[in-house]
Formats: C-alpha cells, sequence, structure tokens
C-alpha cells in the first residue's frame, strides 16, 4: 500500500504535458484516464471527426447537411484542456479511489466551435436563388373590354440574412437547426394602389361634349376619343399632351364658326355678290380648360370661351367679275362612283363655286367648305380612315380638293399646304401623284393668291358625264405653268389579300371591302414663267401598299 500511495504522490507532484490524467475522467464519452493530454486529444480524435447533421430553414426551403459545411468544427484540445484542470485539481486520495473505481466518474463534453465567416458563406450560397426583389403590378388596357385593368400583381422583395443566421449559429454551436431569417419590402407600385387608378381611367371614359360661348354649335368626343387622351400609369393618370392637342383641334373644328368672306354666286349665267358674315372661334386659352376638365370625371361637358373674327373680304372690296380672264381650269372625272360619293362631289363644288381669294390672301379648302357635316349636306360614303377604306361621311369630297389642286398648280399659285390619299385611287388616274386629299378637320388645302389681284373660284360640274371642272379666274397673267408629268421613283408590290371574318354574313360567302393597290414613290414638278424668271418646283407623293381585305362568312 505504500508503494501504490508513493506512486501516486510522484504522479501527484508531476506538472509537465506528459503528466496524466486522472483516473475516471472521460471527454466525449471516451475514457481518457491516465492518458497524456497528447494521448487523450488523439483518443477523441475519431469521435470529432463525425460531424453532426444540421438542418437549415429558410422560408419553406429546408436543407439536411452536415455540421462542418457550416464552419462547425470539433475543438478536441479545449476539450481536454477542462478535463486536464479537473485532474491538476484532484488530491492524492481522490486519485487513489479514482484507480480502485471508489471515485465517481466525470465525462466532459465535446467542445465544439463555429466559423462565422464559413457558415455566412454557406447559408448565403443556398438561399442565394431565393431572394428577390419586389415586383411591382402592372395594368394595362384591355382591347376586348375596352376597360383599363390590372394584369400583374405585386409581390414583395426577400432577402434572407444569412450574416445574422451564422453569428447566432457561432453563438451555438451545439445547435442542430438553424432558421435563416428574412426581410421583407414592399413594392413601389402595389396592385390595390393601381386598380384605383384603373378605376378612375375608366370612370374618364365617357362622351365629352364642348360647346362655343356665343354660338349654337357642339361637338362632341366618343369615350374612345377621351381614352386617348391620357395613360393610366403606375405612378397615376398620366395626359397624352399631343393628344389632347388633336382632341382641342378636332373639338374647334367642330364648334369654331370661321368668318365668311363675302364671294360671289351664281345664278344662272350671272353672278351675285354674297355679303359677308362674321365669325366666332376659340380662344387659345381655352386649351388649358379644356385640359383640366376632361381629366375631370365628374364633368362631361365644357363651354369654350370664344373671340370674335371679322372677315377679310367684304362685299364692298369683291371685283368686278366682269374684268376678270380665265388662267387656268383643273379638270377631274368620277366615274363608276357610288350615288352617295356623287351627291358629295356636287356638294362640295357648290360649296366652293364663287369663292374669292383677295389679292396677297389665301385659298382653304376647308374654310370654304365650311365644314363636312350632315348639316352642311354631307352623307356617308367610302373614305380612307385609319388604314382603311371604310365608310364615313363625306366620300367624295377629295374629288373636289384634287381638281382644285389641279386647277391652282396649274395656275402658277404657291402650295401652302398639300395632302396625298394613303395609297393610289384609281378616280385620280391617269394622271397619278396629280391629286390632294382632306379631311375635316386636319387635312387642309391651301394656295397663295400672288397674281396681284383677286382670284373668283368657279366649278362645273356634269354628274351626267361624270365630269367636274374647277376654273381659276383673275387678272390677265403674263406667265406660263407647265406641269411633269410623274416621275416614278420605285414601286412596290401590294401585298397578299387580307380575309376577315363577318358573323352576319352567310357561310361561304364573301364580299371585298378594301381593293388592292401597289405602292410607289414619285413626284411632279412644275416651271413658272414670268417676269420675276424661271423657277421650278416639286411636288412629291409617297403612296402605301394597299392590302385588298375581303369579309368572309363563318365556316
Amino acid at each position: 500500500m505504500v508503494a501504490l500511495l508513493g506512486g501516486a504522490l510522484a504522479m501527484g507532484v508531476a506538472a509537465s504535458s506528459d503528466e496524466k490524467l486522472a483516473p475516471g475522467l472521460s471527454v466525449a464519452g471516451v475514457d481518457v484516464g491516465g492518458l497524456t493530454p497528447q494521448q487523450a486529444i488523439a483518443a477523441i480524435g475519431e469521435r470529432a471527426a463525425a460531424a453532426p447533421q444540421v438542418t437549415v430553414t429558410a422560408g419553406q426551403q429546408t436543407w439536411t447537411l452536415g455540421a462542418d459545411q457550416l464552419g462547425w468544427h470539433a475543438d478536441a484540445a479545449t476539450s481536454v484542456a477542462a478535463a486536464e484542470k479537473v485532474s491538476a485539481a484532484r488530491t492524492l486520495v481522490e486519485r487513489v479511489k479514482g484507480m480502485v473505481g471508489q471515485e465517481q466518474p466525470q465525462n466532459f463534453p465535446l467542445i465544439a466551435a463555429v466559423d462565422p465567416a464559413v457558415a455566412k458563406a454557406a447559408l448565403s450560397s443556398l438561399t442565394a436563388n431565393l431572394n428577390t426583389q419586389p415586383k411591382n403590378a402592372a395594368v394595362a388596357f384591355n382591347k376586348t373590354t375596352l376597360k383599363y385593368a390590372v394584369t400583374a400583381k405585386d409581390a414583395p422583395g426577400r432577402q434572407y440574412d444569412a450574416a445574422t443566421a451564422a453569428r447566432t449559429y457561432a453563438a451555438t454551436p451545439t445547435a442542430t437547426s438553424v432558421q435563416i431569417p428574412v426581410k421583407e419590402w414592399k413594392a413601389q407600385y402595389t396592385a390595390e394602389a393601381l386598380q384605383n387608378y384603373a378605376d378612375q381611367g375608366n370612370a374618364l371614359m365617357r362622351p365629352f361634349g364642348a360647346t362655343l360661348a356665343g354660338t349654337t354649335r357642339k361637338g362632341v368626343l366618343t369615350p374612345l376619343q377621351v381614352a386617348n387622351l391620357y395613360w393610366v400609369r403606375p405612378q397615376g393618370i398620366v395626359a397624352d399632351e399631343p393628344a389632347m392637342k388633336r382632341a382641342f383641334k378636332l373639338l374647334t373644328g367642330f364648334i369654331d364658326q370661321p368668318a365668311q368672306d363675302a364671294r360671289f354666286a351664281f345664278k344662272g349665267d350671272k353672278l351675285v355678290k354674297v355679303p359677308e358674315q362674321a365669325g366666332r372661334v376659340t380662344q387659345n386659352a381655352a386649351y388649358t380648360a379644356f385640359r383640366a376638365t376632361v381629366l375631370d370625371p365628374s364633368t362631361s361637358s365644357m363651354m369654350f370661351v370664344s373671340k370674335p373674327v371679322a372677315p377679310a373680304l367684304t362685299a364692298a372690296q369683291l371685283p368686278d367679275a366682269s374684268k376678270l380672264s380665265l388662267i387656268h381650269t383643273g379638270v377631274s372625272t368620277y366615274y363608276h362612283s357610288s350615288r352617295e360619293r356623287r351627291t358629295n362631289v356636287a356638294n362640295a363644288a357648290a360649296k366652293i363655286n364663287g369663292a374669292v381669294v383677295p389679292a396677297g390672301g389665301t385659298f382653304s379648302f376647308l374654310a370654304n367648305l365650311g365644314g363636312i357635316t350632315e348639316g352642311n349636306g354631307f352623307v356617308g360614303g367610302l373614305i380612307i380612315a385609319d388604314g382603311r377604306t371604310v365608310d364615313g361621311l363625306g366620300g367624295g369630297v377629295c374629288q373636289v380638293s384634287t381638281t382644285v389642286f389641279r386647277a391652282m398648280y396649274g395656275a402658277g399659285l404657291p402650295v401652302k399646304e398639300r395632302n396625298q390619299h394613303s395609297y393610289r385611287v384609281g378616280y385620280y388616274e391617269p394622271q397619278v401623284g396629280f391629286e390632294a386629299a382632306v379631311y375635316d378637320p386636319g387635312l387642309d388645302l391651301k394656295f397663295g393668291n400672288d397674281t396681284g389681284g383677286p382670284l373668283l373660284i368657279k366649278t362645273i360640274n356634269n354628274d351626267a358625264a361624270s365630269r367636274l371642272e374647277v376654273q381659276v379666274w383673275g387678272i390677265k397673267q403674263a406667265r406660263t405653268v407647265t406641269v411633269s408629268p410623274a416621275v416614278i421613283l420605285s414601286r412596290t408590290a401590294h401585298p397578299a389579300p387580307k380575309y376577315v371574318v363577318n358573323p352576319s354574313l352567310r357561310p361561304g360567302t364573301s364580299k371585298q371591302v378594301d381593293w388592292a393597290a401597289d405602292g410607289y414613290n414619285l413626284y411632279i414638278t412644275r416651271t413658272i414663267k414670268d417676269a420675276s424668271g424661271v423657277r421650278t418646283d416639286k411636288t412629291s407623293t409617297v403612296y402605301k401598299p394597299w392590302q385588298a381585305v375581303y369579309e368572309v362568312g363563318p365556316s
């Protein structure tokens, strides 16, 4: 017994890294009693190599992986150091008891640590595809329902906080689950807000009327015409400024009452004077009020402020018609025209018959016509609108504007405004490109009067012969004008026909509603020779290739 105690005493006084741990001690279930610290670390090394499984959760996603993938590692040295500290503190008697199994065994847990940087990198990699930017809602105009509607819902943005999760796990390395917190933030434009804007936009789609102060004239925009004046955007109702100005011009074209210059009227072969009439037109300041009112859904009509307009030519200023000479005649034919088209040709020709253009003044076809309306005697007929040949008011008026163009162009008068047709029209053959289109309001035909005296416009319409003449009378001119045939620069073949189902037609039947025409790029020139010299100008025309369209009955 003395020898045993002596051996134990010797162990108690030794104080080096080779000192063996006291009996009865274990680390992570591994008996390390009687082992040096180095031997103990080696003994538990195999146990430490097996990293525990950790469940990682982010939102609805779950992963299970080894803790070592998250920077977890066993710290065997620290674990043994804890056992070593207790071993060194044991008395000789306690050591002897341990040897003989009388001392209570003591187990030390395996201490682990987590590298936060490794954990953060691993967690960031797991959630990389889960992070999202917020998604804004969208709103658009539905061409089927003719209403604005929300077309896409909003979704919040999500950012998974790998850094916070890594710090939490590093603080508790024995944890077997890791929850990655998520930060959410709303989209800038939500479906709720956009639905409110869509409702506002739909409420604005109503007929909008305008009257002119001091007159009984009235113009109306349809709900779809009003819908073209603004956009429903994520930020609210946004006015379309160019469309607003076009609509304002359209309304003023309906309601303005231009001054009527004095003119001549023909009673048989006799000319009689028609007195001038003062007019009343919209003031420019009315645009600001119109813009605000048309975007106010509580109001569906307004009155434009007006101002009087004096005529430029009075009856006293009309020339002595007996002293005027024929300067030039324009001619066109309109064979195969419908009854409606012939009605409009005759009406338009009569409206401008007897018009007078003062010296230095400007001839406006639309001003002399007085508006293409039912109240002004015009009826429905085929017109070109929105890329199609369709039924519309005033089809045939362009026959008259074309003939006026030929008369005034051939007279050498300066062109101030001339618009072409979209495609080559058979009525104006064979003088291709020698035509002029008008549309009320917006497209006019205007010529200046540089003859030094007044001009008289006379029309001769022969419906039986489908022939229209427009004569320009004025003071005798010492000028000659030569108009060249059209020079065709290029020609583009018309596209294949288009077939559109019309449920009102009987199955198997069809009806042609538009006719094919090749496209052209061409120009005409005129050479004017007078006292000032010789000059040449060019009038260019680009006709679109036009598609034949057939309506067919359902199959």
